[in-house]
């Protein structure tokens, strides 16, 4: 399958956004939003299935992560959201479906709730809308050492959180790919994509999304399986699949189950678009 990537530039300060497309041009457009500290790597395996399914996939870099760049160490959930549009007007997409986890979800809720236009359908995994206070709390101690000793710093507590100690041992491999990938995250990339979850809260607002929408998580992923549960409550017919033994990045501990639930998505939604 052929993989190109695309580095675009986009409006503000920004600089430039990294593209990685995947799949024939003219298939149904899929935009996929990856984790804070990961890359669109992280997509690797669900971008090349769905590119075999027939669809145009396109992984973006999140601003300072993998090929982006940020100008600076500020920015707001919405000026994410704000970067995919943009993304999407670069390649003269006035539609496109929308798979985002943890971070990227975040992206999602606030696409689903202000540009419900622009979209096909949401597949939000791993994620919530809000911030309350003692989810935010922590990460001024992961931006501090970052800025103290760069985002290699975060990787070892990060990916244990992300996947859990023996899954880690079992897959040494994967341990280091990701240890690799948040040591290559820009300091300022990760601090304006922290800033921005830190004040994002779009949970007020979710009964809006009228985009058809699927919400995934990973059955070990903390307290997520119960709040995507309330959200999936909140957004008109959504529905919610728990991924079996899996943590936050079910796509990557769990990638056959992940892949399943992503193309019983496209299937569902296929009637509405």
């Amino acid at each position: 399958m052929t993989h190109s990537v695309m580095t675009l530039e986009v409006r503000g300060p920004h600089c430039n956004l990294a593209v990685h497309l995947r799949g024939p041009a003219e298939g149904p457009p899929v935009l996929m939003s990856h984790a804070i500290l990961t890359s669109s790597a992280m997509w690797e395996a669900q971008a090349e299935r769905l590119a075999d399914e027939g669809l145009r996939v396109l992984c973006l870099d999140t601003r300072g992560h993998g090929r982006s760049k940020a100008a600076s160490a500020s920015c707001t959930m919405d000026d994410l959201v704000a970067d995919t549009l943009a993304v999407m007007d670069a390649l003269q997409l006035d539609r496109a479906h929308f798979v985002g986890l943890s971070l990227g979800g975040m992206i999602g809720f606030g696409l689903g709730i202000a540009h419900p236009g622009r979209l096909l359908s949401l597949l939000l995994c791993d994620a919530r809308a809000d911030t309350p206070s003692d989810v935010a709390a922590p990460w001024d101690a992961r931006i501090a050492l970052a800025r103290a000793q760069g985002c290699a710093a975060l990787a070892e507590a990060t990916i244990e959180r992300w996947f859990g100690r023996p899954f880690l041992d079992a897959r040494p491999d994967l341990a280091q790919r990701f240890r690799d990938i948040i040591g290559a995250t820009s300091t300022d990339g990760f601090e304006c994509c922290a800033r921005a979850l830190q004040g994002m809260d779009y949970l007020g607002r979710v009964g809006s999304i009228t985009t058809p929408t699927t919400l995934l998580v990973g059955a070990r992923d903390g307290v997520l399986p119960q709040v995507m549960q309330a959200l999936r409550a909140d957004i008109a017919g959504a529905e919610l699949e728990v991924v079996a033994d899996a943590g936050h990045l079910p796509n990557i501990d769990q990638p056959a189950r992940f892949e399943a639930a992503l193309l019983r998505h496209f299937a569902r939604v296929a009637g509405h678009v």
